[in-house]
């Protein structure tokens, strides 16, 4: 699968501790966007920040929080996403989370799969 032009960046923000049943949110988010077939996620764990609770979250030795942020940004085809943000919906619910979801127009300049 190629992608070229323009797509769209979903990005969730959530915290580490979030969890469907016994497995992070965030693993399981990458894992369904894997079987929708979108062309790829990346999670990005925080190391500083603070939501709508407005607790602070750090990386700090003195500070260590257990629950960071993490980001997990998929892009590919509007269409695409679109139909992945029911699934996206119901596992927040599963985890009975807070959180943050954004969308926004990007333009792809390249993505081409590894060739073997």
């Amino acid at each position: 699968m190629e992608i070229a032009g323009q797509a769209v960046l979903l990005r969730i923000f959530i915290g580490e501790s979030d969890k469907v049943g016994h497995h992070p949110l965030h693993e399981v988010i990458v894992e369904r966007a894997r079987e929708a077939g979108l062309a790829g996620a990346t999670v990005l764990k925080g190391v500083l920040g603070f939501g709508a609770s407005a607790r602070i979250r750090t990386t700090k030795i003195l500070d260590l929080s257990a629950d960071l942020s993490m980001v997990v940004e998929i892009v590919d085809g509007e269409a695409k996403i679109d139909a992945f943000q029911p699934v996206l919906s119901q596992l927040m619910e599963q985890a009975n989370c807070g959180g943050l979801v954004t969308l926004e127009k990007v333009r792809v300049i390249h993505y081409v799969p590894e060739r073997k």
